[in-house]
């Protein structure tokens, strides 16, 4: 879309909804497909702990909270700040956007990072081969981390589109599929820290 073009927004006939867009569908079955790929991945899960008399394993410590939980608060505070940002683009405030989305994307790496270090404490310990628990462990949460770095990348890609005048209220599709897929990977962290993290604590 030029800058002529959206200079002349004011001139045109009220663009369809996003939520009628194609565009917007596909991102929607997208996610309902990656959804189900976790959705078995975590049954399984579940499925192998009622199947074994221990669960971790004898010998396996239960997964510790303090770095997920800084990790869930680094999530979901950006899905917050994420939809401020939206919600600045949507009233054609283009700093508050880009700020909003910088920042998610800093609490993003941070996860990542702190994800990174948990790994490295677990590795010293424990192999993905060793167990059955430990592969799925690192199986489910390593996905998920490749999905959180999947939307860094969309994230990026957003932004560069609005820094470089491409994007506009009347045509906000790429901004919304970007936080739509942002805040599905947000929400699949939480049933991951409940299923991996907490609920071993429970039996």
């Amino acid at each position: 879309m030029t800058a002529i073009e959206m200079r002349s927004d004011h001139l045109l006939p009220p663009p369809p909804s996003v939520h009628s867009q194609v565009g917007w569908w596909g991102m929607v079955l997208f996610i309902i497909n990656e959804a189900a790929i976790f959705a078995s991945l975590i049954a399984s899960y579940f499925y192998l702990g009622v199947s074994n008399q221990f669960w971790p394993p004898a010998g396996i410590e239960d997964p510790k909270l303090k770095l997920p939980l800084i990790m869930t608060a680094c999530l979901v505070s950006s899905s917050i700040v994420l939809i401020f940002a939206e919600k600045g683009f949507e009233k054609g405030n283009h700093v508050r956007y880009r700020i909003g989305t910088g920042v998610t994307m800093l609490l993003g790496l941070a996860f990542l990072y702190l994800q990174t270090r948990e790994y490295l404490d677990k590795l010293k310990h424990v192999s993905p081969g060793e167990h059955a628990y430990v592969s799925m462990f690192f199986t489910i949460t390593g996905l998920h981390g490749a999905h959180v770095f999947m939307g860094l990348l969309m994230l990026a890609w957003a932004l560069c589109r609005d820094l470089a005048g491409n994007t506009s209220p009347r045509y906000p599709l790429a901004i919304k599929n970007t936080s739509l897929y942002w805040h599905f990977v947000d929400v699949v962290w939480l049933a991951i820290l409940t299923s991996l993290y907490l609920s071993p604590r429970w039996y």
